[in-house]
């Protein structure tokens, strides 16, 4: 790389020098002094205006008297000059003349049409394969790098809340470690592994660690890398990725996003792309050809194998799918422990409860949570990180950052508890729904307020019963402004939560079969497709839509309405707590004051306020469960 720095800068000085010179030459002729003919030399030495003279082969500088200077070119084989200014008196150097700079320069003239063509090729050259290995003969070449991991090597013991994957590639790294333990047997190892799963679940980092077990050099590439805008050239960087790799085996091929490169063929507006399907089609039978690549085991990550070509998944290709999901609650226990191995944790850090109270998160989730609760800690000048740090970067990552700085009329204030705290009465009285976590009525993210409900397990399934509970507590904030404040003080405040209950009953209707009317029939109505369902089916389904969310409103209500004296007990206490946890909201609403021993809240009324915010902060109601 500096080598190829280095000439390109010398081509470029050249073609700078010649230019400059050329630009010298080509001045104006008007401001070059011109020297006087040959006979006027002469007359001018008659006259003893001549006092020096130095001659330089067939080219002579005078200089007068009065101290102008001028040169005169001399005749051919002249033999005259030198006794003329001799009976003038004429002071005669004779110097022999110099060459090196002639030829120098009628060198750079003749070579500068060569030398600005070869750079301007290999400029564009590099600007059309983007600065690829191997400068501009490397076109074709694979940019896979080579990771040998000498330093910062990954195991299975740095991988966790993957069991089951694990234990699917761990017959790849023996028999790299091993091959004759199978061989003998008759037995093949697997070509390629797919490994699937959403995103910042540890796809990347699973099959480094295979690499780090075995012990095996590892080579990483993007499947974007492949695809250029020339047609063959993908395929020309596959077969030299596996020519490397030939020379390295037994070894690992790691492609991630494999689907930038792997999607279906003759798929997509005007019938595919010939050249990711050139580079392919070089994939295929690099993977399955006549040739076989004996130690070289291609791994693979992907998020959408569901647009994945089918010979790409046939058995001798990627014939085994590993699939890498969320981690339930012991993984996740698991991932933050190999997170928390480098952060000094204060004695109340409860592992467990931490991993309860984030469902749902992936492996890049939980080091994003143990990241944010060192920056917190940091932050307070604290030596080691404690369980509020981590409780305050899990609602950080899961509601949004606080925005204490906002200002609120009294008002708003009042109308955002009326709201958290009909979610939260309603959530609390209604049959399997989930226990409630926290409730708040500081601005987080785009929400004026939240109430967070946490599942005690992992929820793997959602029953008619829970989906019901659900749309119930949804509607809960919006019924509860109703009876406080009115119905013509209500606000868009329940923008979120109308969202999220439509969605709920739409599923329930369409997808789940959870209508006796419909029965159990998954319905579609794709926009870009003829409707799948006809007029009066689509009717239909509106009008279950709407009783679901009407029962709901229903039920609210009368919860609220039974529940008036907890209502306005709890919005109470958020307007004088803003924060309260789940426990504390059941205290409260039996009695108990919640005690603040740390914290001086001054009333809410005592702070005057004059800004209002905009109607696109809206409150919301938590996360939205999954499948809704």
């Amino acid at each position: 790389m500096p080598m190829r720095n280095i000439a390109i800068w010398a081509v470029v000085l050249v073609l700078v020098m010649v230019l400059v010179q050329m630009v010298g030459r080509s001045a104006d002729p008007a401001t070059t002094q011109r020297g006087p003919s040959y006979s006027d030399f002469l007359d001018r030495v008659e006259r003893n205006e001549i006092e020096s003279a130095t001659i330089q082969g067939d080219t002579l500088f005078a200089v007068t008297a009065s101290g102008e200077r001028f040169e005169v070119v001399l005749p051919p084989s002249d033999t005259e000059t030198v006794g003329i200014l001799r009976e003038a008196d004429v002071n005669i150097r004779v110097e022999e003349p110099s060459e090196e700079g002639n030829i120098f320069l009628s060198m750079l003239f003749n070579w500068f049409p060569l030398l600005l063509l070869i750079g301007v090729w290999i400029f564009f050259m590099r600007q059309m394969q983007g600065g690829g290995r191997g400068g501009a003969m490397g076109f074709g070449k694979s940019k896979a790098r080579l990771l040998t991991e000498h330093h910062g090597r990954k195991t299975f013991d740095d991988v966790a809340g993957v069991d089951e994957a694990k234990e699917e590639l761990q017959e790849v790294v023996e028999f790299l470690k091993d091959p004759s333990k199978f061989q003998r047997l008759g037995g093949k190892i697997p070509k390629g592994a797919l490994l699937v799963g959403p995103p910042g679940t540890g796809k990347t980092l699973l099959a480094r660690a295979v690499a780090g077990e075995a012990n095996v050099p590892f080579f990483s590439i993007s499947g974007s890398d492949f695809v250029e805008m020339f047609v063959g050239v993908g395929a020309s960087r596959v077969r030299d990725m596996f020519e490397q790799a030939k020379k390295n085996a037994p070894c690992i091929i790691f492609i991630d996003e494999i689907d930038a490169v792997g999607r279906s063929r003759g798929a997509g507006i005007g019938g595919g792309n010939d050249e990711r399907e050139q580079t392919l089609n070089q994939l295929l039978v690099e993977m399955d050809g006549f040739e076989t690549n004996e130690g070289i085991i291609l791994i693979a990550a992907t998020n959408r194998p569901d647009v994945l070509d089918p010979a790409l998944r046939r058995p001798g290709r990627f014939d085994r799918e590993v699939v890498v999901g969320n981690p339930d609650i012991l993984g996740r226990e698991k991932i933050l422990k190999v997170h928390m191995r480098e952060v000094p944790l204060s004695e109340d850090v409860d592992v467990k409860i931490i991993a309860r109270g984030t469902p749902g998160f992936s492996g890049a989730d939980l080091a994003n949570l143990v990241n944010e609760a060192a920056l917190l800690a940091a932050r307070r000048n604290k030596r080691r990180v404690a369980m509020q740090e981590f409780e305050d970067a899990k609602d950080k990552v899961m509601m949004g950052p606080e925005r204490r700085s906002m200002v609120m009329t009294d008002a708003e204030k009042k109308l955002t508890a009326y709201h958290e705290a009909g979610h939260a009465i309603v959530g609390l009285n209604m049959p399997q729904h989930d226990p409630l976590h926290k409730v708040t009525i500081i601005p987080r993210g785009r929400a004026l307020g939240v109430t967070f409900n946490l599942p005690e397990a992992d929820r793997l399934s959602y029953s008619r019963q829970y989906c019901v509970s659900r749309l119930a507590s949804l509607f809960g904030g919006r019924e509860a402004e109703i009876i406080a404040l009115g119905p013509e003080n209500v606000t868009n405040g329940a923008t979120s939560d109308i969202q999220q209950a439509t969605g709920m009953a739409r599923a329930m209707v369409m997808e789940w079969g959870m209508s006796e009317t419909l029965g159990r029939v998954r319905y579609e109505n794709r926009s870009y497709e003829a409707p799948a369902i006809s007029p009066d089916t689509s009717e239909l389904i509106d009008k279950e839509v709407r009783s679901l969310i009407e029962d709901a409103e229903t039920t609210a209500r009368r919860i609220l309405t039974e529940r008036r004296a907890d209502l306005d007990t709890l919005a109470e206490g958020l307007l004088e707590f803003e924060i309260l946890s789940g426990q504390e909201v059941k205290d409260l609403l039996n009695g108990k004051r919640p005690e603040r021993p740390d914290e001086t809240t001054p009333p809410p009324s005592d702070t005057p306020s004059s800004a209002v915010p905009s109607t696109d902060e809206e409150p919301d109601t938590g996360p939205e469960p999954q499948g809704a």
